[in-house]
């Protein structure tokens, strides 16, 4: 069956390009699609010993695309895709489909997702499927036997169906920025501390860095936008960002409940007197209490196995 899945890839990406092209996810223009390429004859042909198989080779060709990295409107194609085959095939009783635990987070994310949009057709057919037990959920996506290959030949991803980076607006988040500029103003006060007169060698870093970097990551967000196909439009990703006061202060018509920052919690740990610093000063923050736990984790050595002693 291996030399048939390159085939069946190719027919699966020709009929999600169609449907892309489309910029739309609702399950009438799929099925247009499917029923001018007259997708359910791909069961056609296949002898009786090969065609439960084939039917489980289609099927977890077809999962790959209801999976990240694919976008989401690639991903709907992949769900309205899964659900066609699973009811064109003709093996009695039906092959379910394979869905691993690992994946179960990013099917209800999915899910979300489309609830947050209004795409009903795509959360009726993902019940559908959850109600005619036509999913069945195992450990891994693939069956194990013996006798497999260590090593699978995997192919290259369509660039076309891939989603955009979204690592940025992760990383970069209120909790972040808010930890960056309470350490980058005590680094200010030990500065002043050290040399009471400004000097230009002392400046290692910009003044304006945390602002800097949030406009950075709001100009990415906003090009990203621009270059996105409409149908994953359907949910505005926002940075959630501390405003600074002089911001809210020429900011109009806007309200924001502002939470103590980290300096205001700490302030009362931290004790500054002209040269001498506080050793608490110099306390752990969030950031160092993620570099230390990796420090130690990668010091602890792996145990040695026993060799076992045949008698």
């Amino acid at each position: 069956m291996d030399f048939c899945r390159r085939h069946v890839k190719a027919d699966c990406e020709e009929l999600l390009s169609r449907f892309r092209r489309t910029q739309s996810v609702r399950f009438e223009i799929f099925s247009g699609i499917w029923r001018d390429m007259k997708f359910a004859s791909i069961f056609y042909g296949t002898l009786f010993h090969e065609k439960r198989p084939f039917t489980r080779l289609v099927l977890d060709t077809a999962y790959c695309y209801f999976m990240p990295p694919f976008s989401f409107q690639i991903r709907v194609g992949g769900l309205y895709l899964l659900y066609s085959l699973y009811h064109s095939q003709g093996g009695v009783p039906l092959e379910q489909i394979r869905l691993a635990l690992k994946d179960w987070e990013d099917v209800k994310k999915f899910e979300k997702d489309a609830v947050d949009a209004q795409h009903f057709d795509v959360v009726f057919i993902l019940h559908k499927l959850m109600s005619s037990k036509a999913i069945l959920f195992t450990a891994m996506p693939i069956t194990l036997v013996f006798t497999k290959k260590r090593k699978v030949e995997t192919s290259a991803l369509c660039e076309d169906f891939v989603e955009r980076a979204a690592r940025p607006q992760e990383l970069v988040n209120a909790d972040l920025l808010e930890e960056l500029s309470n350490i980058h103003e005590l680094y200010e006060n030990m500065k002043s501390a050290v040399t009471p007169q400004a000097e230009s060698s002392m400046n290692l870093i910009r003044k304006d860095l945390a602002s800097q970097l949030r406009s950075s990551v709001m100009d990415f967000h906003n090009w990203q936008q621009t270059k996105m196909c409409k149908s994953r439009r359907h949910r505005q990703v926002e940075v959630d960002v501390p405003v600074s006061e002089a911001e809210s202060q020429h900011a109009s018509g806007s309200s924001r409940i502002i939470k103590p920052s980290l300096r205001s919690r700490t302030t009362e740990n931290i004790l500054i007197s002209g040269e001498l610093w506080n050793e608490a000063l110099t306390g752990t923050t969030a950031i160092s209490r993620n570099l230390s736990t990796l420090d130690s984790m990668s010091e602890e050595k792996p145990k040695k196995l026993k060799n076992f002693k045949w008698r």
